[in-house]
């Protein structure tokens, strides 16, 4: 009930000075990234944020598992990307989670990178688009109404949807999978990033590792985490996530695992990772 009625907000955290832009981000599927976004996205709600999450996958997995409706006609990141809808016309609040807000992604979606390639600035649309909304910004200028955190989940792929995200952020949040082949992908998102960092967006700065699926008993989880901890240091949160059926199974029932069980492993690993991300606070 605590979860659910935002009893956990008497534990807050700081809210930022201004709107953090977390873009999640890893191009190898399978690591959690979307069940990081919404789950961490919940956490953060929870602790008295009030938080943003664009779905800017196709699949819309991100939407499921926030509860928010998202077929053909609902009002999307398409309508906003495509067709260059306000950011305010397209967002839904989540019905479990009061604070959180959700751009749903459509099938649509899926066509929407043929359809940018013939865009002027087709990889900054998303940035104009999270700029121009009145509620994003510092406290000075938009008040105590402000989004303090904005979370975009890419798709698992490093086309122009990942593109546009990687300009609209000013940090990254990369979820990795404690297993060998998850460091081998990510060499390639370092280049991507360095790329987008020296011609599209200097400001881009990787802030947040997370480690997911993390089983202890073995020896390789334990190897890859200090692996990870070894070239990337405080920029790899403290808590890593570890395998958990009920994470899996909140999203059939339209959930986060934050309300589905929260007193379950998954749950508790998330909102810690949250209050780690709103306590160590933005990059200088």
């Amino acid at each position: 009930m605590l979860a659910r009625t935002g009893g956990l907000r008497r534990q807050g955290v700081p809210r930022p000075d201004a709107t953090r832009v977390l873009v999640v981000a890893n191009q190898k599927g399978g690591v959690g990234k979307t069940t990081s976004t919404v789950n961490v996205a919940a956490g953060l709600a929870q602790l008295g944020q009030k938080v943003l999450v664009i779905d800017l996958d196709p699949q819309g997995n991100a939407s499921t598992a926030l509860g928010i409706e998202h077929h053909r006609g609902v009002p999307s990141t398409y309508d906003m990307l495509v067709e260059g809808a306000p950011l305010a016309d397209v967002m839904t609040e989540c019905t479990d989670l009061p604070g959180l807000w959700v751009v749903p992604a459509t099938i649509d979606l899926a066509g929407a990178e043929i359809e940018l390639v013939s865009v002027v600035a087709r990889e900054q649309r998303l940035d104009r688009a999270i700029t121009g909304h009145p509620l994003v910004g510092s406290a000075t200028d938009v008040g105590d109404d402000r989004f303090d955190y904005v979370l975009v989940d890419c798709p698992p792929s490093l086309g122009l949807l990942t593109l546009n995200a990687l300009v609209a952020g000013r940090e990254m949040f990369i979820p990795i999978q404690a297993e060998y082949y998850a460091l081998e992908g990510l060499g390639m998102l370092l280049e991507t990033v360095e790329m987008v960092r020296q011609h599209l967006n200097p400001r881009l700065t990787i802030s947040t590792i997370l480690l997911t699926m993390y089983d202890a008993r073995t020896r390789l989880a334990a190897g890859v985490a200090d692996e990870v901890r070894g070239h990337f240091g405080d920029q790899v949160l403290k808590t890593a996530v570890p395998r958990s059926v009920r994470v899996s199974e909140a999203p059939s029932y339209g959930q986060t695992v934050m309300t589905y069980d929260p007193a379950s492993a998954g749950a508790l690993s998330y909102l810690e990772a949250a209050r780690e991300i709103a306590s160590k606070g933005a990059p200088a």
